[in-house]
């Protein structure tokens, strides 16, 4: 359902861990907010991919994407995103037929070539080989357009590689590019797909409405779009009261500086968070950052929202939701529903 200020709202989640807490219980933690944000109509589910991290667990999104399918029944489930350059575009496109095949018509694949890790990992991911020149990004992505839709000129090398027997679906997998940069936001733009911006950085969303521009200033009408098509994805979180949800943000802004703090594993409660002792380097950086995010109410969250989409100039939001308690996250994205008259429940 859409909205009433025909803004439609999605889930970016990064599968937060807990300090004493585990793996298996922030996946399980995703998996349970996958299924209520589709009660309260929330159209996109996708899940991100960190690896070496000491807060984010979602390491693996295609197994990720199929264990939230299976759990739900009409939110589409995607990546966001699978940083591409750590795999071969066959087997991304493999997986992904075989989710499409199981959720017809929901699973929807975004791409980036951010690392999603520390130099070292990335280098571990792709041991023994070198890592990825990026310059080879734009070839990846257009090589598994092709895989997911079979359609390798004969006399291409790989012209003869099935990703699985039988036709490919009229359908298929939704196809986005994900990024922070002109890079990314001309790629989409020349390949004739849609791009989602990534605002939730908290370092980038002064410049997002140019990159936004530039995509469809440059964008090709494609066999995907005749028209541009760009989501935004925002940092959020919305409690009954302003103050309230300052003090739940708390455990987030901490754990943006966790490299200049030394944390350990997991988010620390907001009590713990809102009483430590921050350097002063870090409280600077966590001020900055805290320019880009929404933290708030249901009405002030509402009013930044909308704010943001004009001068994105999209109705199509992404919100990412990090803080200690599951409930608390989960009444945030409960709250920012009903304030936009999408919620049925």
């Amino acid at each position: 359902m859409r909205s009433n200020n025909n803004i439609k709202l999605s889930v970016l989640d990064q599968t937060v861990m807990r300090k004493g807490s585990n793996a298996a219980e922030a996946l399980s933690d995703t998996v349970e907010l996958a299924k209520s944000t589709e009660k309260y109509g929330y159209d996109r589910y996708w899940v991100a991919e960190h690896h070496n991290s000491t807060s984010f667990t979602g390491n693996a999104p295609e197994i990720l994407i199929g264990q939230i399918a299976a759990n739900t029944s009409t939110i589409h489930v995607g990546s966001g995103g699978v940083m591409l350059q750590h795999y071969s575009a066959l087997k991304i496109a493999e997986q992904f037929r075989m989710l499409d095949s199981f959720y017809p018509g929901r699973i929807q694949l975004g791409v980036g070539r951010a690392p999603g890790s520390d130099q070292l990992t990335a280098r571990a991911l792709a041991y023994p080989r070198p890592t990825l020149d990026i310059r080879y990004f734009p070839q990846m992505v257009s090589d598994l357009l092709s895989f997911l839709e079979g359609r390798f000129e004969n006399s291409h090398p790989f012209g003869q590689i099935a990703t699985q027997p039988g036709p490919v679906p009229e359908k298929g997998v939704d196809v986005w590019i994900l990024g922070s940069s002109d890079f990314s936001a001309e790629l989409a733009a020349l390949l004739g797909l849609p791009f989602s911006f990534a605002d939730f950085f908290g370092n980038t969303g002064a410049h997002g409405p140019m990159v936004a521009d530039l995509y469809r200033d440059k964008f090709k009408p494609s066999k995907y779009l005749d028209k541009p098509k760009i989501n935004v994805a925002l940092q959020v979180l919305c409690a009954n009261t302003m103050e309230k949800a300052e003090f739940i943000a708390s455990s987030r802004n901490l754990n943006k500086v966790s490299h200049q703090v030394k944390l350990g594993n997991g988010l620390l409660s907001a009590s713990e968070a809102s009483e430590y002792e921050l350097p002063t380097a870090a409280a600077k950086q966590i001020g900055l950052l805290k320019q880009s995010y929404i933290d708030g109410d249901p009405c002030y969250v509402k009013k930044r929202i909308l704010e943001v989409s004009k001068k994105y100039g999209t109705d199509d939001i992404n919100i990412i939701t990090t803080c200690y308690s599951y409930n608390d996250r989960e009444d945030s994205y409960r709250l920012i529903a009903e304030a936009f008259g999408i919620s049925e429940s």
